[in-house]
């Protein structure tokens, strides 16, 4: 293959695996350090960069099924690049929030109603909760195990189904392929509501499991889109530049992307801001507590380090998007799409560390009886290596299956409408 294809990008998929590989070897044997040393901080960064990609993954899979059930005419030469990217998203559960689950010790520091000893702020043990008793039927280790697998189980096999009759369709042109897809997607999109819906209450909502919230599943579903949307919009910026798009990728299509970034940019803030009002409203101590650390200080009462990220949730992950996408140009001038696609991904990253980092931590010496876990740490540079680590190998399998795959699924009954789509 000479180094003028488009296809030449794919030779790097080894420098991709040894980057992830290097970088997870590192994140990995800072959180085993600092369970040992009774630290769960280094461990969150194994979390919240596996769950980083997994959002993305997640985004993907439903915008994959979606555009299928919908039989989108733009998506093809874009949604190819969706299936060789979730063949990912089974093996980053599995190397990164599977072995935290199914390991006790990195278990019961992450995820303090799995540790009966483990001392509340109110100076109690978890095996003495009575909100914990009232939830085990939820809250039990076994269970919990089951669902993790669970969801291996579920989006490998989504993502096995979505890929092997596409790119079966590449080779035996048969039509009944087209209308598999259909069918898997339909059963695929609720199911993958629930599971995702379920991952996000086992994952992020139970690192604090006093609290709870109806709308986290929308919540992290919205924030999977958007993320997912993102890095469509630079992984195609790349490849529309010396890549397999080079030529294919136009105005058009950054157009349809950059309408479903401002449709879900909305969607979100609609979300985040709901859960907040009705809780806010409500006034209930056992919800209010969740928005009380990440805002005031305990101790002082003066706004803390995480109402910073707050605000920048609300003008930087909101108000900057959303105001930049209701422009036209913004939406078809690749550039300026391309910032906004960068804005966005920022900002997905400091919503997931607005919702996993902050807790309420047991100290019998401060005044409220409990600190909370401060934003600006070292760890935040062991949380990116984790999100380079698990992009390494996200990229790598990406890379891999481009070699191996047709990257333009040259037989789809719309491949001529996509590639000749215009707004």
């Amino acid at each position: 293959m000479s180094s003028s294809s488009p296809h030449a990008l794919t030779a790097h998929w080894k420098k991709f695996l040894a980057v992830g590989v290097v970088a997870l070897a590192v994140v990995w044997y800072f959180a085993c350090s600092g369970v040992a040393h009774h630290s769960n901080r280094q461990a969150l960064s194994v979390l919240v960069g596996s769950l980083f990609w997994i959002s993305v993954l997640i985004g993907m899979l439903m915008l994959t099924m979606i555009t299928r059930v919908f039989d989108a005419g733009w998506a093809p030469i874009v949604r190819r690049n969706w299936e060789l990217l979730i063949v990912a998203l089974p093996v980053v559960l599995l190397l990164g929030v599977a072995p935290l689950a199914f390991s006790t010790s990195f278990r019961h520091a992450l995820w303090d109603w799995t540790d009966a000893a483990h001392v509340l702020p109110s100076g109690h043990a978890v095996g003495h909760d009575p909100i914990l008793q009232a939830k085990s039927w939820f809250l039990n280790e076994k269970f919990f195990l089951a669902r993790i697998a669970l969801y291996v189980v579920v989006f490998g096999a989504l993502a096995t189904l979505l890929r092997r009759w596409s790119f079966a369709q590449d080779t035996d042109r048969t039509a009944g392929h087209t209308h598999r897809l259909h069918a898997v997607s339909a059963v695929g999109i609720p199911l993958s509501a629930v599971t995702l819906t379920m991952l996000a209450f086992d994952c992020l909502m139970a690192l604090s499991y006093h609290w709870f919230s109806t709308m986290y599943g929308v919540w992290f579903f919205a924030l999977s889109i958007r993320l997912a949307l993102a890095v469509t919009v630079i992984l195609t910026h790349r490849l529309s530049n010396g890549g397999w798009l080079d030529g294919l990728l136009n105005q058009a299509h950054r157009h349809v992307l950059g309408c479903l970034m401002l449709a879900f940019t909305v969607f979100w803030a609609y979300i985040s801001f709901s859960q907040y009002f009705l809780i806010y409203t409500a006034n209930i101590p056992e919800e209010t507590f969740w928005y009380n650390i990440r805002e005031f200080d305990p101790v002082t009462g003066l706004k803390n380090q995480w109402w910073n990220v707050s605000m920048y949730l609300i003008f930087g992950f909101f108000f900057l998007p959303f105001l930049s996408l209701l422009f036209y140009r913004t939406k078809i001038v690749a550039g300026r799409l391309l910032a906004v696609a960068w804005i966005i991904l920022v900002g997905g990253l400091m919503d997931l560390w607005f919702n996993a980092l902050p807790r309420q931590v047991y100290d019998k010496a401060a005044p409220e009886g409990f600190v909370v876990t401060p934003f600006l740490t070292p760890s935040l540079l062991l949380d990116l290596a984790a999100i380079v680590g698990f992009g390494g190998i996200v990229f790598a399998l990406f890379l891999r299956g481009a070699a191996k795959q047709e990257t333009i699924p040259v037989h789809d009954p719309r491949i001529l409408e996509s590639i000749h789509y215009h707004e």
